[in-house]
């Protein structure tokens, strides 16, 4: 089990005016599994194939357990990487890809062959040994490819995009899967998605980055309760933005005067709460309730997000589909924010 520590991590392409990735820092704990989560282009790519071994960078440092590795040859890092593309040897058996590993550390047969057993196992394929890779599902032929870098014992596993190829029910069991082996193993993993969901299903920590930056390092449940800025929120479907400013104990915006939760930073600034967060009705002691006039209903099969507007100001919410049955569209709506559900960025 390693500890990864990612310092000013810097890469700049031939050619290029600015840094795929600028001073990228991270301090990943043992055992952890941790996502790298942006959109396309973001230096997320950039940054796994550096802590690989399989780019040089223009500046900064990748250390394992505290002493740096960028001399190290790719082979000799103890890192094993996984790409979306499966990449399986197709004139090989299922048996002979998974084992490939070892049998290039020159490892016995015998051992060889009871540690292919033993992965195809751990990850439910245990009679496709003698298979050939065109003759297996997406989903299967991604579970050979972890089982292949698993059976190594990697020091840290590195994931591009591996569900980013799989129909919507297989990347629900492979979440299921990748999860309970890292965990059942213990290896520090860090896996590179440009899907927020999937990141907070799967990661300890989430390392969301943004042109080459990241925004915020923190575990899942802080991106949605409290963002570091305004593209961060929004990068977590967050769509309610309201100038105005802060005395650390209430909001003054075109809304009116709202409380803040304890702690609320002071000065100007914008009110942000998450559309699942807005209740229908008011709240019986008065505070934080709103009038609003529903400008639209859009009905999502389990939710209804639907546009408000209170005076000037444009809201949404996030509701149950039952809680507004008799609310329609131009119609009025009593609305109110919990306190604790608020937060201001500077």
């Amino acid at each position: 089990m390693t500890h990864v520590s990612i310092q000013e991590l810097t890469k700049v392409y031939p050619g290029a005016t600015e840094p795929s990735l600028d001073r990228l820092s991270l301090e990943i704990p043992t055992g952890e599994l941790t996502a790298l989560l942006g959109p396309s282009g973001c230096g997320k790519t950039t940054t796994m194939k550096m802590i690989a071994g399989l780019l040089e960078p223009t500046s900064g440092d990748v250390c394992f357990d505290g002493r740096s590795v960028l001399r190290d040859k790719p082979e000799n890092r103890g890192v094993v990487m996984v790409f979306q593309n499966y990449l399986l040897f197709p004139y090989m058996s299922v048996a002979d890809n998974v084992g490939f590993g070892l049998k290039m550390r020159k490892t016995d047969p015998a051992e060889i062959k009871r540690r292919v057993g033993e992965m195809l196992d751990l990850v439910k394929l245990p009679d496709l040994g003698d298979r050939k890779p065109s003759a297996l599902s997406g989903g299967q032929q991604q579970r050979i490819a972890l089982a292949r870098a698993l059976i190594v014992q990697p020091n840290v596993l590195l994931l591009d995009e591996p569900l980013s190829n799989l129909d919507a029910h297989l990347r629900f069991e492979m979440r299921d899967l990748i999860r309970s082996l890292q965990q059942e193993m213990g290896i520090t993993t860090i896996f590179v998605t440009h899907d927020q969901e999937e990141a907070v299903v799967l990661a300890d920590r989430v390392a969301l980055i943004l042109d080459g930056q990241m925004k915020q390092y923190e575990k899942a449940d802080v991106f949605y309760k409290r963002p570091v800025d305004e593209a961060t929120a929004r990068f977590f479907g967050g769509h309610n933005f309201i100038p105005g400013h802060s005395n650390g104990r209430a909001f003054d915006c075109a809304l009116g005067k709202l409380v803040l939760p304890e702690g609320a930073k002071s000065g100007a600034g914008k009110l942000t709460f998450r559309p699942e967060n807005v209740r229908i009705g008011h709240d019986a002691d008065g505070e934080n309730n709103l009038d609003a006039v529903i400008e639209d209903i859009i009905y999502l099969g389990t939710q209804t997000r639907l546009k408000l507007r209170v005076g000037d100001t444009a809201l949404e919410a996030v509701v149950n589909p039952n809680e507004i049955e008799n609310h329609p569209k131009g119609g009025n709506l009593p609305i109110h924010m919990p306190r604790t559900t608020l937060w201001v960025i500077e």
